[in-house]
């Protein structure tokens, strides 16, 4: 295909993606992306904490052919996810991010919009190979959308567009046909602003630009599988699953656009879930109702985790019942955390609860969380 042939594809490209529902397109060129040398330095560093994949595809992060071999060009692509809604939680209930509002798996709606489009491609340039990605594929998509022209990487890491913020998004259909690119973004319009960094409740930001995440609230509630360290649960506050604390606070939000997608609408009360309830779902219940949400991610041994924790950060009191239930769950994760939380309420019905499973317990990492939760409550009447 000539020049003038594939200029005006990539125009035809743009154009059905934006009817497909996406909000930004951006064409980038198959190179080594700029923020391979960084993606070594932090894994060298321990930031990606247990997200093991990182280091087992090191390597491939650093071209994209090794997600399709020959590929030439990279279309990137952004979709809104901002409702527009507003959720305040109260004692009793936890925030779900905004990303995670919706009724379905962002991944496979995206995944819809993607397979129409490499349809369509296939259609318009026979021969041509293709591969749509989403999150999932050894790729660094915000280096690429940078290259693509769609925006620049903020100091809390992620993208940022100047007429959209940072609520959307990003996705790739990878060919090796040889598209027109788009001019790189150069300019970074963060400035002197520190508010990302400054509004962080757990530090996660050890200098601008560069995250560990083994302390920002969406790995803790999401990507970690074992205990959450006991210094870092008070910073969760009121998360369950993520955390939109540093796009909340950044000033470039207020351009952000209201998301039309259906499937991104809250299944209920703007991203709050009623902790409670969550305590008191069978594993099979808990299945039934998240299956195919975001919440399925960290399973419900990581949601009633995380549940127990925010109860604990809030001295819920009225969630005593649900806690000491949770301290007798077959997961020894749900029993650490509802250990800990008790601890927190104090009280001697929580105090008595805690002697009571302390002879029982076998796990030596919930024993240990009793044995912690019984001295901070013994603190508690001293005081």
């Amino acid at each position: 295909m000539d020049e003038p042939s594939l200029a005006k594809l990539a125009e035809s490209l743009r154009a059905e993606s934006l009817r497909l529902g996406f909000a930004l397109v951006g064409i980038a060129p198959a190179v080594e992306p700029t923020g391979y040398g960084q993606l070594q330095r932090w894994l060298e560093s321990g930031y990606a904490g247990e997200m093991n994949y990182f280091e087992r595809r090191r390597e491939a992060y650093s071209h994209p052919r090794h997600v399709l071999d020959g590929v030439r060009s990279l279309v990137l692509l952004g979709l809104d996810y901002n409702t527009g809604l507003e959720g305040c939680s109260e004692p009793g209930q936890g925030r779900v991010s905004r990303y995670a509002w919706g009724s379905v798996d962002y991944h496979d709606l995206i995944w819809g919009k993607l397979d129409a489009l490499q349809e369509w491609l296939a259609e318009k340039a026979p021969g041509a190979s293709s591969r749509g990605v989403v999150d999932t594929a050894p790729l660094l998509e915000r280096e690429f959308a940078q290259l693509a022209g769609l925006g620049w990487r903020g100091k809390n890491t992620l993208l940022i567009n100047p007429q959209r913020g940072s609520y959307f998004f990003l996705a790739a259909l990878l060919t090796d046909l040889s598209l027109p690119c788009d001019p790189v973004f150069t300019a970074d319009h963060c400035g002197t602003c520190r508010r990302c960094l400054d509004a962080c409740p757990t530090g996660a930001f050890p200098e601008p630009y560069l995250l560990d995440a083994t302390k920002c609230i969406s790995y803790l509630t999401i990507e970690l599988r074992s205990e959450v360290p006991e210094s870092l649960r008070p910073g969760l506050g009121d998360w369950l699953l993520g955390c939109d604390i540093c796009q909340e606070v950044c000033p470039w939000n207020r351009f952000t656009r209201i998301a039309d997608e259906p499937g991104f609408l809250p299944r209920q009360d703007a991203g709050l879930e009623d902790l409670e309830t969550l305590l008191g779902l069978s594993e099979g219940e808990f299945r039934a109702r998240f299956r195919n949400t975001p919440l399925w991610r960290p399973r419900r041994r990581g949601i009633l985790r995380n549940a127990a924790i925010i109860l604990g950060n809030q001295r819920h009191v009225p969630a005593l019942k649900a806690l000491c239930r949770a301290l007798q769950d077959e997961e020894e994760l749900i029993r650490g955390a509802a250990a800990w939380a008790l601890g927190q309420l104090g009280g001697e019905q929580a105090r008595a609860a805690l002697r009571a499973r302390l002879p029982q317990e076998s796990a030596t990492q919930v024993r240990t969380e009793i044995e912690r939760a019984l001295e901070a409550a013994s603190a508690e009447i001293a005081e």
